[in-house]
């Protein structure tokens, strides 16, 4: 089976044919969307989006990492991490229960 993407330009494209607004309104409201979920993963919240799933900022801590070729182990600094744990209805509609 092939593997297609979904683009932002075809997001914003059924946005404008299923609601009716003009493109541009669209685009705004989808670019709105996903700013108010990164400023809010930034401020270290998570964002819950019902039937969908969670967004989560983990802390990774620091660690030793190695080159699988040379073996040669280097320091992996601690950062964050987004995580997604998708919702049990995604999860049953994705697996056709």
């Amino acid at each position: 089976m092939k593997r297609i993407n979904l683009t932002k330009k075809e997001m914003i494209n059924s946005i404008y044919m299923r609601i009716g607004f003009s493109k541009k309104i669209s685009e705004l409201i989808f670019e709105e969307l996903f700013e108010i979920i990164l400023k809010n993963l930034q401020k270290n919240k998570k964002v819950k989006i019902s039937n969908f799933g969670t967004f989560n900022v983990k802390m990774k801590k620091e660690r030793i990492g190695r080159n699988p070729k040379t073996k040669e182990e280097k320091i992996i600094k601690e950062r964050n991490v987004i995580t997604f744990k998708a919702s049990k209805k995604l999860r049953n509609y994705i697996n056709d229960y």
